[in-house]
């Protein structure tokens, strides 16, 4: 019933979300006799449930997921919208609507589906009374129980047998399993294959722990199913994902590069008036796919580190008039706006690295073997480990690893709006303690 419940209230959240703004629309248009809008609304809904039901609008994935919840009801309402769109200008209809009315309440409809369903995903177990996802654990003999949360445990005896081809056997099967969303079978590996043929009939999403996959971290299987693989890794960006991210660098590198090119003249001028050597520092980093770029920034020390052994210390003198102060308020970053337009690097990203940088006199992939991971997506001006605070010079082992796991933690789960909050963010931390 929570699931049921689960279902019914976003199904009632998406309607009035989708509906409203066209009779909002009505309201706002009252010269109007019978105006269409109310009606457009009404059967753009039922195009988008019959969508949505079919798109996973209603998903456990989408229930579980305010990010998916609304990609999902997205997909399903711009396919209503089409559909719809379509048959008006197939049906000549299009003189009996506003576009102005139409245009504004399709909007309307986008914006409060979305405001809907993040507000509604993150409290259905509040609303409904409970978790309404149940998961289920059969334990056959002495295997290992597998990390997670169940809702129930059952072990495995004569009585529940996959290799016993019983339907008695598959009968109290699928009435222990009848509530659940998943169950999770945990056995000896001789045991999988029958276990495997068992949940195949049971409607239900059937899973078998694996525990010496633990440290492969698999994604997934491969797309083959003639000669199954186990899938480790995959891009945290689609396609789609990349071209959006790299349009809002563009958007915003650009205009900046164009705004602050007085400043970065001046910063320039003072750089090579105060000490001998170059305007820029340059040097090579780690970006995305472990491929090494070359990254720009405002000279700020006599004597450079190619490779960045040595870390930059409070009172280092290496560090000369201006560039105490650029690096204070991180005004020697912005020759890095280049790198972002040239594409080596992005606007919020996890922070390049230097090819001798150390933690704790080991180099940083000998702290963590993660290292390498966070390098799926491209280096930043800024990331959500700046804006946590985890920023300087890496003393202990500790500094390295809480930006690890906040680069981590961006790259699985990326969107627009997150590195719109870690740009805001970041004005809190221009000025921080450890910049220097």
């Amino acid at each position: 019933m929570r699931r049921f419940r689960s279902v019914i209230l976003l199904i009632v959240g998406d309607a009035i979300a989708i509906v409203a703004p066209f009779f909002v629309a009505r309201l706002l248009r009252p010269s109007y006799d019978i105006d269409p809008a109310p009606i457009f609304g009404m059967i753009q809904l039922m195009l988008y449930l019959l969508i949505g039901g079919h798109a996973g609008a209603f998903a456990v994935a989408a229930r579980t997921d305010a990010v998916q919840a609304i990609r999902r009801s997205w997909y399903a309402l711009a396919i209503a919208l089409a559909v719809l769109l379509m048959a008006v200008f197939y049906l000549k209809k299009g003189e009996d609507f506003s576009r102005v009315t139409l245009a504004a309440s399709s909007l309307g409809a986008f914006v409060a589906v979305a405001l809907a369903r993040a507000m509604l995903v993150p409290r259905l177990a509040a609303l409904v009374g409970g978790d309404p996802f149940s998961a289920a654990l059969i334990r056959d003999g002495d295997a290992p129980i597998p990390a997670g949360s169940f809702s129930t445990v059952l072990y495995a005896g004569d009585d529940l047998d996959p290799e016993r081809h019983d339907p008695l056997m598959y009968d109290r099967l699928a009435a222990a399993l009848m509530a659940m969303d998943r169950v999770v079978v945990t056995c000896p590996p001789e045991r999988r294959l029958a276990w495997a043929r068992a949940l195949r009939g049971a409607n239900i999403q059937g899973e078998l722990a694996m525990p010496e996959l633990t440290m492969l971290r698999p994604l997934g299987l491969g797309p083959d199913r003639a000669a199954p693989s186990v899938i480790v890794a995959v891009g945290p960006l689609s396609l789609s994902d990349r071209v959006v991210k790299r349009g809002f660098d563009l958007a915003l590198a650009i205009p900046a590069l164009i705004f602050l090119a007085p400043l970065m003249t001046l910063i320039a001028l003072w750089v090579m008036l105060d000490s001998p050597g170059p305007v820029l520092f340059k040097q090579i980093r780690i970006g995305r796919a472990n491929r090494m770029f070359r990254i720009y920034k405002f000279r700020s020390m006599r004597v450079g580190d190619a490779a960045g052994h040595r870390s930059t210390a409070r009172d280092d003198d290496r560090i000369t008039l201006s560039g105490r102060f650029i690096r204070r308020t991180s005004l020697d970053e912005l020759p890095q706006l280049l790198n972002v337009v040239g594409g080596s690097m992005s606007i919020v990203g996890p922070r390049p690295h230097a090819l001798g940088s150390r933690a704790a006199d080991k180099l940083y992939w000998e702290v963590d073997s993660r290292y390498w991971d966070r390098h799926a997506a491209k280096p930043g001006l800024t990331g959500l480990a700046q804006i946590r605070g985890f920023r300087g010079a890496t003393m202990v082992e500790d500094d390295l690893r809480n930006r690890l796991e906040s680069d981590l933690e961006y790259c699985a789960s990326w969107s627009i709006w997150r590195d719109v909050k870690i740009i805001v963010l970041t004005v809190r931390v221009l000025l921080h303690r450890n910049a220097f």
